[in-house]
């Protein structure tokens, strides 16, 4: 069994796509055991009722520090990870934590990095007229959003898209992706 835990700070679309690929048994040895949030009744805490939940909002809006960063890491000691997914989770990992599962830390960004990191990757690529953007899943590092690229996923930006279409074309190509990411980390000498 390969135990994971998500991170997320929002609906958890892609915390549903993982959970619906476990079920479909398309992660093979990856076991979903926890989902973490940040945020007071944030849906992606309510996908599963039988996996354990954990709200610890902190105290800064924007990192994950002091207290509430303690709480994190203590709870995720406890149930020997093997990998934590941020996907959609608002807040800067700090170096204590990242030194803390070193190694173990994946984050799904919404561009083509290095392309348009930290907030609204889709925003900035919209803004700028690139013709392709996609999504990246990345290890995490202090550096935000600069820890060596795992995989990615090109999303070509049409003449009639709006920001509004851009995203939901890119959270589709997320949730391909991060599955796909998440099984190959899960089972790293199979050839799915």
């Amino acid at each position: 069994m390969f135990r994971i835990v998500i991170l997320g700070s929002g609906t958890g679309s892609n915390a549903q796509a993982l959970l619906r690929a476990e079920d479909q048994g398309l992660l093979g040895r990856g076991v979903i055991t926890a989902v973490f949030s940040d945020v007071q009744n944030a849906p992606i805490l309510k996908h599963r009722p039988s996996i354990s939940s954990y709200l610890y909002p902190g105290a800064f809006r924007t990192k994950l520090d002091g207290e509430g960063q303690r709480q994190y890491i203590d709870t995720i000691q406890k149930q020997s990870v093997d990998l934590i997914v941020l996907a959609g989770f608002m807040r800067v990992i700090k170096p204590l934590f990242i030194e803390q599962f070193s190694g173990k830390i994946i984050n799904l960004h919404p561009s083509l990095l290095p392309s348009f990191p930290g907030l609204d990757g889709i925003g900035q690529a919209f803004r700028a007229g690139v013709k392709i953007t996609g999504c990246t899943v990345h290890w995490v590092t202090p550096k935000i959003d600069a820890g060596p690229i795992i995989d990615q996923e090109a999303v070509r930006i049409a003449s009639d898209d709006t920001e509004t279409t851009l995203a939901q074309k890119i959270h589709r190509a997320e949730h391909q992706l991060l599955v796909r990411v998440v099984r190959n980390i899960a089972n790293p000498f199979s050839n799915t």
